[in-house]
This record gives C-alpha cells, sequence and structure tokens, in this order.
C-alpha cells in the first residue's frame, strides 16, 4: 500500500500513511500558462494498492488532479486506487432548489466513482440522501467525527450542554451528547440568505452550570453559529464553546465569531485549518485497510 498526497495534502496524506505504516509519496503538479495542469506519480506504483489522500475544499482546483493521478496510477499497474477525502465536496446540493439547477452531488458522485475504486471520507453532509450509497457506485466508508470530538468534550469540558444549532444538526448533537454523557438541546433556525440567519432557543432549561458546546457537521461563514451564540447568551447561558467537524471558514468569519461572544472555535483535522484540534486519522486509517484489501 502507499499513500500519494493530493496538492496541498502532505501534512494529511503523512499522518495517514504513519497510520497505516506505509510508504508516503507527493503528486507533482505543474500549471501550464494556458490553465491546463501537468500530473506525475515520481514513485513506482505497479503492483500497490494506491491511497491518494488529500481534502476536497475548494474542489474545482482539485477534482482534475484526483481524476489524472488515479488514471495514471491504474495505467502504471496499481492493483487498486482509492480516495480518502475526509471533506468530500458537492454534497449539499443534494435537489434542484432552482427550475434548471444540476444536482451537483450527484453529478460529482458519478465523477468519482468512475475514476476511484473507493471512498473513505469523514461526515458527509446528508441531508436528502440517506447514505453515499445512494449516488456513489463504488465501495464507500464514513468515519464518524462523533466519538473523537466526544472524547476531547470528556477531557475538557467539565459541565457541558451539547447544542444544535438547526434542525439538521440533531443528527450530530445527539450522537456527541450520547457519547459524551452530557445534555444536549437542537435549536431552531430561520435562513433569510446566505449571510442572513435568525436562530432561536426552544427550550430554554435552565441549565445551571452547563458550558454549551456548539457542534455542527460545516462551518463556512459561522452566521449561524453567531446567531446561536447571540441566542444562548440572551438565555443566560455562558459563552459557548464551537465545534466543526469541516472548518471552511476564513479569518474574517473567525474574528466575528470571537466578536459575536464564541469562546473557542475548534475543529476536526478534515480540512487544514488553524482551528484544527481534534484528530480523526486513526478512523480513517481502520476504514482504508478494510478497503483496500477486501
Amino acid at each position: 500500500m502507499r499513500v500519494i498526497a493530493l496538492p496541498g495534502a502532505s501534512r494529511f496524506a503523512a499522518t495517514l500513511a504513519a497510520e497505516l505504516d506505509c510508504p508516503c509519496s507527493a503528486l507533482f503538479t505543474r500549471s501550464f500558462p494556458d490553465g491546463e495542469t501537468l500530473v506525475r506519480l515520481d514513485t513506482d506504483v505497479a503492483g500497490e494498492a494506491v491511497i491518494l489522500a488529500g481534502s476536497l475544499d475548494h474542489p474545482d482546483l482539485k477534482t482534475l488532479p484526483l481524476i489524472f493521478a488515479a488514471d495514471a496510477a491504474r495505467e502504471l499497474g496499481a492493483v487498486k486506487v482509492g480516495l480518502v477525502a475526509p471533506y468530500l465536496a458537492y454534497m449539499r446540493q443534494d435537489a434542484r432548489f432552482q427550475p434548471g439547477e444540476a444536482i451537483s452531488s450527484r453529478s460529482y458522485a458519478f465523477v468519482l466513482s468512475s475514476s476511484v475504486d473507493f471512498l473513505v471520507t469523514v461526515d458527509p453532509h446528508l441531508h436528502r440522501w440517506r447514505s453515499l450509497n445512494d449516488i456513489y457506485t463504488i465501495p464507500t466508508e464514513v468515519v464518524p467525527a462523533a466519538p473523537a470530538i466526544a472524547a476531547w468534550i470528556r477531557d475538557n469540558v467539565p459541565a457541558p450542554l451539547i447544542v444544535g444549532p438547526d434542525a439538521e444538526s440533531e443528527q450530530w448533537a445527539a450522537h456527541v451528547a450520547h457519547l459524551a454523557g452530557a445534555p444536549h438541546t437542537v435549536m431552531a433556525k430561520t435562513r433569510r440568505g446566505d449571510r442572513d440567519v435568525g436562530v432561536e432557543l426552544n427550550d430554554k432549561g435552565p441549565w445551571p452550570g452547563r458550558t454549551p458546546v456548539l457542534v455542527d457537521d460545516i462551518i463556512s461563514t459561522g452566521h449561524t453559529l453567531i446567531g446561536a451564540t447571540l441566542a444562548l447568551r440572551e438565555a443566560g447561558l455562558a459563552a459557548p464553546l464551537c465545534i466543526g467537524v469541516h472548518a471552511l471558514f476564513d479569518d474574517p468569519a473567525l474574528q466575528q465569531m470571537h466578536a459575536a461572544g464564541i469562546a473557542r472555535v475548534l475543529s476536526c483535522e478534515t480540512v487544514a485549518h488553524a482551528s484544527n484540534a481534534i484528530s480523526i486519522g486513526p478512523g480513517l486509517a481502520h476504514a482504508v485497510r478494510r478497503l483496500a484489501t477486501g
């Protein structure tokens, strides 16, 4: 088995290779003046199971090199080509919300299913799709982040209250709360636009002595968490911690979250980010072993 780092994922790939106790190589890429990309495997992959490793944030820049690398590996003799993408892109467009829109989660699944033999990811955004099997035609395995998040909470928050900022976060909040041995509640969200969100706390407790821990799968603009924080403070609760599985926000968004009263923002190591604090490497390695040798 050999791990090959996709562009920008050298640190993650090295961590995964260490967990798998196998070699790790970089993927060489070069951009030409016309915008096309050269991809080169700088190692012999004949007879090996090749694991392409890297999150798919900013997917429009990363997907073509991934496809070219997978095709090259197979042509050069790899016995299997898998993809470990802790963050899986294009999952939120799971319906046609306006006439003529592409259902990009299904389209992207077709592209990846045609390129690799299996996929390992962490907590993809499953809302209208029941599972990845609804749209992916290759073996897939979802590694849940909840056990690692719950372990961090148990070790660092003495009396937590797990809070889901909206109805879609119920699955994350309930699972984390169960594993952490803590109570949980879910808030109600009204979205009026990408950056215009209203959040209400339906169950105001009381929650004496509890520290709110907002848990969500994706943090992008941070506006949902800001609305949730304001509602929690209005209810008399302490400044919350916020834990996201996938950190897709930038520095201005982080500054806005802190300005709104969030005590700390953390994320899992699925997308390289300064907020990374929770490792999911061991779970990914177990999944890779099962799929690569199956």
